[in-house]
Formats: C-alpha cells, structure tokens, sequence
C-alpha cells in the first residue's frame, strides 16, 4: 500500500528561483499540452493520446531552449496531468455528473512537480535532498520514513516549501484487539455524537477566525493588482486559510485515530453534502463547510485499513426520525433536540437516537450480528 509523508524544505534564494521557474515550465508544458488536445478534438473528433503528446515535448524544447532548465521526467509529469484531467472530465460525462472541462493554468497557478522515479532527479542524502536542474535543498525530516520511496512530489503553498514522499509500505499486522462497535451522528450543533451518548463539540474552526479572514480581505482589495502591497496582503490572507485548514485536519487525525484505536467497527452516514448545502440559508452553508464531515469520514477509513477495523457508510434516510426502541418513525423539524417515541414512550437526545440507529444500520450490513453483543 502506498503512504505520503510530508516534509518541510529550506531552499535558499538561488534554489527558490530555480524552484518557481521549474514551476512555471511545467505551467507552460501543461497549458500547452491542454490546447492541443483541445484543438485536436474540436478540428478533427480525434483524442491525443499521453504517448501522443510525449513524442510532443523533444520539439519544443527545441522551439524554447528555457525547457531544458527543467528536468524532462517533471515536464512529462505535467502532461500526465492533462491526460488525468481528461480521463476524470470524461468519467463523468460518463456518469451524468456536470463534467467541468479541464482549465488552463494561469500565472502563479502551478504549484507542485513531480519526479515519478525516485533516485531519478531527486535523491535524499541525510538531511539533504538533491533535486536535479535545482540544487541540494536543506530538509526538516521531522519523522522517520516507512517502506520503500516511489515518487517526490515538491509543493509550493503560502510561500512554504514541502516535498512530499509517495511510499510502498507494507500493511501493518490486526491490532485490533477490541470486539466494540459504534455509530456516530455528525451535526452542527455537536460535531459528533457517539451512539454511547458521548458528544464532541464542534470546534468551528472557520467561525473562530472568520473576523480576521474578513479584515485581510477587506484589506486586500484596497491594493491595486500587481503591487507589492497587494502580495503581500495575499500571503496574509492566504496565511489565515492555511491556519484554518491545519486546524481542521489536526483535530479530523487525532479524532479518527482515537477512533480506529477504540472500536472493531465504525459506522457513518452516507452523507451527500452539496445536496445537503442547496437551498440552505448562506450561513448553514458554511457551518457545513466548516464541519468537514467527509474529512473525519475520509481519514478514518483509511485509518482503519491500518488498524485492522472496519468503516461503513449507511443511508442516512430516517435516522433521526426512526425511534431506536421500536422504529416507528417520529417527525421532527431541526430545532427539535430531543426525539420523544409517541408509540414506546422513549425518550432521548435526538443525536444519540440518530447514533444508536447508525449502529443498527451498519451491523445489518455486514450480516455480522455477532458484534451485538459489544456494541455500545
């Protein structure tokens, strides 16, 4: 199985530049390798093929000499990305989804290459990582490696430098040790509730600085396009977003990891989320948004692969309105907290109830009754 890890990089000056421009080239491959295919298909009907497109890059380089001061696996890198863009573009054309034709990348828009052979333009030597057409970069190796190296991927975001180790390692034995089973309602007005009662508070992350994102915004359109001031004022901004999004998946990861240490079987809604933000009021929207469900969901599922539990999704149809007692259905408009069986006399946190039937529903779809008995 494949694990990314994450380092932060030193570049000096010089290697900055030759980072940007590495970014910019493949910018322009990409971009220019977009128009083809699109001009292709809209002359003569015809897809161009990645090997196509490859046989493509050895002429330009010849047309701008500047390409050769990237190193060609990174520059076939970015045309594989086009080729990927179409391929999902097509899927769903496919599928019936609204398709979203691949983009060009503007200015400043390019921001990761990729060396996909390791020891092939990018080789890491102690605390040191030795990047062909760039340098040997300083790197803050805060954790050790796992497996065996595959592909170096160096990212550029908020002005910060990462290269990011895509690696082959091998499954971890069961630790699992531990036979109990839990359902988990995710809201807005607690941001998890277990199907033992337990809650975890939503700790609106967005909401804690949405004051501050406001100001540098408001700030950031004061400045005229191209000024420093303006530069500036975006790595500001841009800096509060970071801030937020690191939050966010720090307390998803350390939750999920609680999660996948403590239970054999975990079970989620199947949640559509941008079917549940039409028709909202603006500010429930981005309460949603805020949540990131799907990132507790995504993290913990692959989490679980490691831990040797299991993750189920189930239809979220009628959770909070089924009475976990009997099943009779109760309706209940949102701002009802506590569900109140007319038919069994139960009474119970509208979120727990939800939970409780999670866990009924997730159990039912593994056909595994046996873990019954543990479920809390």
């Amino acid at each position: 199985m494949r694990k990314t890890f994450k380092y932060r990089l030193r570049p000096n000056k010089a290697q900055l530049r030759q980072l940007e421009n590495s970014l910019e080239l493949c910018g322009w491959v990409y971009n220019e390798t977009l128009a083809v295919r699109r001009n292709t298909y809209e002359d003569s009907k015809e897809n161009i093929s990645l090997y196509q497109t490859n046989k493509l890059l050895p002429g330009w380089k010849k047309e701008r000499p500047e390409l050769k001061a990237a190193h060609s696996q990174v520059l076939a890198n970015a045309q594989v990305r086009v080729d990927l863009a179409f391929k999902a573009f097509f899927r769903r054309v496919k599928a019936g989804e609204t398709p979203g034709y691949p983009r060009f990348k503007g200015k400043g828009r390019y921001d990761s290459i990729t060396y996909p052979q390791y020891g092939n333009g990018a080789l890491l030597d102690g605390t040191r990582l030795k990047l062909s057409k760039i340098g040997v970069l300083k790197i803050v190796l805060h954790r050790p490696f796992q497996g065996e190296i595959k592909t170096v991927t160096i990212i550029r975001q908020n002005g910060k430098w990462y290269a990011c180790f895509s690696c082959e390692v091998e499954p971890p034995g069961v630790s699992q040790t531990s036979g109990q089973a839990v359902g988990i309602d995710v809201g807005l007005a607690s941001f998890a509730t277990f199907s033992s009662g337990e809650k975890i508070e939503s700790p609106r992350f967005f909401r804690k600085d949405e004051k501050a994102l406001a100001k540098a915004q408001r700030k950031l359109s004061k400045f005229e396009t191209g000024t420093p001031e303006r530069l500036r004022s975006r790595k500001v901004v841009g800096r509060i977003h970071e801030r937020v999004a690191n939050r966010r998946k720090d307390f998803a990861h350390k939750l999920s990891r609680r999660l996948v240490n403590d239970f054999a079987l975990i079970a989620f809604e199947n949640l559509d989320i941008k079917d549940m933000q039409d028709g909202n009021f603006r500010s429930m929207n981005k309460s949603i948004a805020d949540a990131a469900w799907s990132q507790l969901v995504s993290y913990t599922t692959y989490k679980a692969e490691n831990a040797g539990c299991r993750v189920v999704l189930v239809d979220p149809r009628n959770t909070s309105k089924a009475c976990s007692r009997c099943s009779s259905i109760v309706p209940k408009a949102l701002n009802i907290r506590t569900h109140n069986c007319p038919i069994c006399g139960l009474v119970l946190d509208r979120d727990e109830n939800a939970a409780i039937n999670i866990l009924r529903l997730g159990l039912q779809s593994l056909g595994n009754q046996s873990l019954e008995a543990h479920a809390l």
